[in-house]
C-alpha cells in the first residue's frame, strides 16, 4: 500500500510539473521540486479545506505565481479563508494583469478600491468580472452588476445604480428584489418600509430574517415605537429566527443601540456584506461549504459588526465535521447576548456528543442551563429537545411540561411541544398520556402531517382505530407527498386492513423513496409474502439483514420469517 501511495504521489508531481511547464510557455522556469511538492500538498489541503496547512505549503511555493493561474486562485482563496485580507490585497495587486481575467483578484481589488472610496478603480475591476467564464451557482454577471450598482450608489448616482440592478438576469429575481430594497433604504426612499413589509409577507418564501432589517431601518430613522411594535408582532407568532430572538432581547432591555450597531443601510459596505451573506447561504443550502465560507468571509470583512452572521460559518464547519473550528466560532458568538450564548451552548453540546460522547455532552449542557440567570419557555423547550434527541425521554418530558406551564394557552409553540412530549411519552410506554398529547396537538392544528402520521401509525401498530388511521394517513400523504415514512405508514395501514394490493402499491413507493430503511423494506417484504410472491419477499428480507442500520430485534424477527414465512391471517 505504501508503494502504491508513493507511485500516485510521484505521478501527480510529474503531472503538475508538465502542467506548470505548459503554462509557463516562453518564460524561464524558476520552480524547484520543493515548489511543486509544496503546491501539491497545498492543493490537497485546499481540497480538504485545511486552510492553515494550505497556507503553509502554498506560501512556500510563491515562485509559481507567474507561471500557474490555479496556484494564484488557491492561494488567494486560502488567504480569504484565513481572513488575511491585507496579504490577499497585496498578492492580488502583485499577480494582476490586464490581459488575464482572474475572478478572485478582480473581486478583491475592486472591494479594496471601494473601501478606499476609489470608485473609478473599483468599477474598472468589477467590470472585468463579467468576462470570466461562469462555473458557479451564482453567475459572474450577477456579481458584477450588483457590485457596480453599489459603486454608483456610493457616489449618489441613483439612476445609474438602478440601471445596473435592472440588467441583472431575471433568474435572480429574488436577489434583485433584495438589492432594490437595500438601495431604497440607502437613498432613504419613503417607500422603504412598505418594501420591507411586502417582502416579509411574501407567502411563497421565508423572508423572516428581514424583519430585523425593517426594525433596524426604523430605529435608524428614530421610529423606536414602530420598531418595538414590529418585533412584538413577530415574536407573538414565535419566530425561531435567532437574530430576531436576540433583537427582541435587546429591545426588551432597552438596548436598541446594539441593534443599530449591527447594520446600517446608509453604509454601502454593510449592504454589500448582506448580499454576500445571502450568496453564502445559497451555497450552504447546496452543500458547497467551501464556497459558502469564502463569500461569508468577504461579508465579515465588509461588516465586522454583524457578528451574528458568523453562526452560518459555525454551522458550515459543523457540517464539514470540522468540530474544533466550529466550537471556536460558537464560543465567539457568546459575547453577542444571552440568546446567542444559549444557542452556542446547545450547539457545543452537539459537537461534544460527536467528540466526547453523549454522557459528557448532556452533563455539560445541564451545567450551562443551570448557569442561566433566568429560565424561560425557550430554554425549557430547547433543552427538552436535546434530551429527547439523546433518548433521555423522562427528563425531556419534565422540561416540555415546564415550557407548557410558562406559556399562555394561545401561544403558537404549544402544539409543537405537545407533539414532542407525546412522542417522548410513547417511547417510555405511557401510551394514554402520549395519545392525549398528540390528539390535543391536532385539535389545535389539524393539518400536521407528521403528528397525524405518528398517532395513526401508533394506532395501526396497536391494531386499533384502523379506519380512522387510514383517513388520517391519507390526509398526511396529501399534505406531505413523497415522504417515505408517511407513505410507509399508509401502506402498512392498508396491510393491517387486509387491503394487500393497495398496501403493496404504497409500500413499494416507500421503498423507492427510502431504499435503505430496514423497517420499510421489512413491511414491503411482508406484503409481498401475503401476495404469494415468496421469492421476492425472501430476497428483500435478506437485503434487510445486510443493512448496517438493522437493529438486532428486527434481525431476529426476519430470520424467523425466512424459515417459517408469515401467517396471512392477521
Amino acid at each position: 500500500m505504501k508503494y502504491f501511495t508513493k507511485k500516485i504521489y510521484l505521478f501527480l508531481l510529474i503531472f503538475l510539473f508538465v502542467e506548470i511547464e505548459a503554462v509557463s510557455k516562453d518564460k524561464s522556469l524558476r520552480y524547484t521540486q520543493g515548489d511543486i511538492s509544496n503546491y501539491f500538498l497545498g492543493s490537497l489541503s485546499v481540497n480538504d479545506d485545511r486552510n492553515e496547512k494550505a497556507f503553509i505549503h502554498l506560501n512556500k511555493a510563491k515562485s509559481l505565481k507567474d507561471l500557474h493561474l490555479n496556484y494564484n486562485i488557491k492561494f488567494l482563496r486560502t488567504l480569504v479563508m484565513l481572513e488575511k485580507f491585507e496579504q490577499a490585497f497585496s498578492f492580488s495587486r502583485n499577480v494582476w494583469q490586464e490581459n488575464i481575467y482572474f475572478f478572485e483578484a478582480d473581486l478583491l481589488l475592486g472591494l479594496e478600491s471601494l473601501i478606499k472610496k476609489d470608485f473609478i478603480s473599483s468599477e474598472r475591476y468589477f467590470q472585468r468580472i463579467e468576462k470570466i467564464p461562469d462555473n458557479d451557482l451564482i453567475s459572474q454577471n450577477f456579481v458584477k452588476n450588483f457590485l457596480i450598482s453599489w459603486v454608483k450608489a456610493a457616489q449618489n448616482k441613483n439612476e445609474e445604480s438602478s440601471y445596473f440592478v435592472n440588467i441583472i438576469p431575471k433568474r435572480y429575481s429574488t436577489l434583485k428584489e433584495l438589492q432594490n430594497i437595500f438601495l431604497s433604504c440607502y437613498f432613504n426612499n419613503s417607500e422603504t418600509e412598505s418594501y420591507f413589509t411586502n417582502l416579509i409577507n411574501d407567502e411563497n418564501s421565508n423572508f423572516t430574517r428581514y424583519n430585523f432589517f425593517l426594525i433596524n431601518y426604523l430605529l435608524h430613522n428614530g421610529e423606536k415605537s414602530k420598531a418595538k411594535d414590529t418585533i412584538s408582532n413577530v415574536r407573538k407568532n414565535y419566530s425561531s429566527n435567532l437574530l430576531l430572538k436576540q433583537t427582541d432581547e435587546f429591545m426588551t432591555a432597552n438596548k436598541s443601540g446594539k441593534v443599530k450597531k449591527l447594520f446600517n443601510c446608509q453604509n454601502p459596505k454593510d449592504n454589500i456584506a448582506e448580499m454576500f451573506y445571502v450568496i453564502a447561504n445559497l451555497y450552504s443550502t447546496q452543500k458547497e461549504y467551501n464556497l459558502s465560507n469564502f463569500y461569508l468571509k468577504i461579508s465579515i470583512l465588509l461588516n465586522r459588526n454583524f457578528t451574528p452572521n458568523k453562526a452560518l460559518l459555525a454551522e458550515n464547519f459543523f457540517l464539514q465535521k470540522k468540530y474544533k473550528e466550529s466550537q471556536k466560532v460558537y464560543n465567539s458568538l457568546k459575547s453577542i447576548g444571552e440568546i446567542y450564548s444559549w444557542y452556542s451552548s446547545l450547539n457545543e453540546a452537539l459537537i461534544l456528543s460527536e467528540t466526547n460522547g453523549q454522557k459528557y455532552a448532556v452533563s455539560k449542557l445541564r451545567k450551562e442551563f443551570s448557569s442561566l440567570k433566568k429560565h424561560n419557555f425557550q430554554h425549557y423547550f430547547e433543552l427538552a429537545n436535546f434530551l429527547k434527541d439523546n433518548e433521555i425521554y423522562e427528563e425531556s418530558i419534565k422540561y416540555y411540561s415546564l415550557a407548557l406551564k410558562d406559556l399562555n394557552k394561545k401561544h403558537a409553540l404549544i402544539p409543537k411541544i405537545l407533539d414532542r412530549r407525546g412522542t417522548s411519552y410513547e417511547r417510555i410506554g405511557e401510551w394514554e398520556k402520549a395519545e392525549k398529547d398528540l390528539k390535543e396537538s391536532l385539535e389545535i392544528i389539524p393539518d400536521q402531517p407528521y403528528v397525524l402520521n405518528y398517532l395513526a401509525y401508533s394506532w395501526v401498530e396497536k391494531g386499533i382505530n384502523i379506519e380512522q388511521s387510514l383517513r388520517m394517513l391519507e390526509k398526511a400523504n396529501e399534505l406531505k407527498n413523497n415522504d417515505g415514512y408517511i407513505t410507509d405508514s399508509l401502506g402498512w395501514a392498508y396491510y393491517k386492513n387486509q387491503n394487500y394490493f393497495e398496501a403493496e402499491k404504497f409500500l413499494r413507493r416507500a421503498v423507492e423513496i427510502m431504499p435503505q430503511d430496514p423497517v420499510i423494506n421489512d413491511h414491503y417484504a411482508d406484503v409481498l409474502w401475503v401476495l404469494e410472491k415468496e421469492i421476492q419477499a425472501r430476497y428483500v428480507w435478506k437485503y434487510v439483514l445486510g443493512l448496517k442500520s438493522t437493529e438486532d430485534e428486527l434481525k431476529n424477527k426476519i430470520e424467523k420469517k425466512l424459515i417459517f414465512g408469515i401467517n396471512k391471517k392477521l
